[in-house]
């Protein structure tokens, strides 16, 4: 290998503490491929691992990268390909995987880019390669769309446990990158009128701009009172829940119909306790359903969407900052005035 690819800068935690570090190149066993990380987006999760709240898999920072394969050591994937790559895969063999819950899967959360999307190079291992963790971008779509492919897997994956009908009246709870996703991809589904809330104007304001139909701020109104009133006083027939907080929970249970669906997306922090009577759930024949993460088929399908343009995801990103810059990003993700931040290299 050529000498100045000997080393790579990467973000890293250490101690409790982000770093960028210089590390060594990975080394590839055979199957394992190597990409150029292009663009990367910074979640919610990221900062969540950053500041130690986040514990459901490992403090591995950056799963929504795309970039270009630098070195390869399967036929199929040639230096130069433009590809997106997903950090969990699950085996697809075991007994959840079977029995249609490949997310439980005792691998799935084991996998993972090394050292993370967040580095100028990562290692796809074998194990993801073999099972379809690796998609070619076409030429129409840009690696910044690309870095969306896993965010909107994920909701795509929900929307299918959840089942938007057509003409369904969606109430999103929590309008960051997230819920903003959802309510394109509820439009995607058919949806009706969709409602939106949360705790943040900026946000608020920017619901608008992805075809929200009502977008209220909970500072302001009374949420439940409003989606009662929107909804001839029945309530909405699907509410996703995109924030992990106990009163967004709490509101979204409040603002649905009898015998409607609940969508639980937004990861509430570990110990989290809902003052809530479960006997209403049962009065009023109200469906939770919860969904957590992505799998192969869910992001094939996210790709074709964004490659089709039934949804432009871009209208999400606020900032953009090269990797040398990441705590600054860090630093504006968490301020509140951001939707979507994206790292490139």
């Amino acid at each position: 290998m050529v000498e100045e690819f000997s080393h790579m800068k990467s973000v890293v935690i250490e101690n409790g503490k982000v770093a960028i570090r210089e590390l060594p190149l990975p080394k590839l066993q055979q199957g394992d491929v190597l990409v150029k990380m292009k663009a990367c987006g910074l979640c919610g999760t990221d900062i969540e691992k950053i500041c130690g709240q986040y514990t459901a898999s490992q403090p591995i920072l950056g799963h929504e990268p795309a970039g270009i394969i630098q070195e390869s050591t399967v036929d199929w994937l040639k230096p130069g390909d433009r590809v997106f790559a997903h950090h969990h895969v699950p085996c697809y063999e075991c007994y959840y995987c079977k029995k249609g819950s490949p997310t439980m899967c005792p691998y799935y959360r084991k996998t993972n880019l090394d050292p993370g999307g967040f580095s100028e190079y990562f290692r796809v291992p074998a194990w993801n390669v073999v099972r379809g963790g690796i998609l070619k971008l076409s030429d129409n779509v840009s690696f910044e769309e690309g870095a969306f492919i896993e965010p909107l897997a994920t909701v795509i994956r929900a929307q299918r446990r959840v089942m938007i009908n057509k003409d369904d009246i969606v109430f999103i709870v929590g309008v960051g990158p997230m819920g903003l996703l959802h309510a394109m991809m509820a439009k995607v589904n058919n949806a009706g009128v969709v409602i939106a809330s949360d705790v943040s104007e900026f946000r608020v304001e920017f619901g608008y701009k992805v075809g929200i139909d009502y977008s209220l701020n909970v500072k302001k109104v009374s949420v439940v009172d409003e989606v009662k009133k929107l909804t001839d006083g029945r309530g909405a027939d699907v509410t996703i829940i995109a924030s992990g907080s106990p009163s967004a929970i709490i509101s979204g249970l409040n603002a649905t119909r009898k015998g409607g669906r609940v969508l639980l997306f937004g990861v509430p922090y570990k110990g989290t306790i809902l003052n809530y009577d479960i006997s209403d759930l049962l009065n009023n024949e109200i469906s939770i359903i919860p969904s957590n993460a992505a799998v192969e088929e869910d992001t094939k399908e996210a790709l074709s969407i964004i490659a089709n343009k039934k949804i432009d995801v871009t209208k999400l990103i606020t900032h953009r900052f090269p990797l040398d810059e990441f705590n600054e990003a860090v630093r504006v993700a968490k301020e509140g005035n951001a939707i979507k931040v994206i790292i490139y290299s």
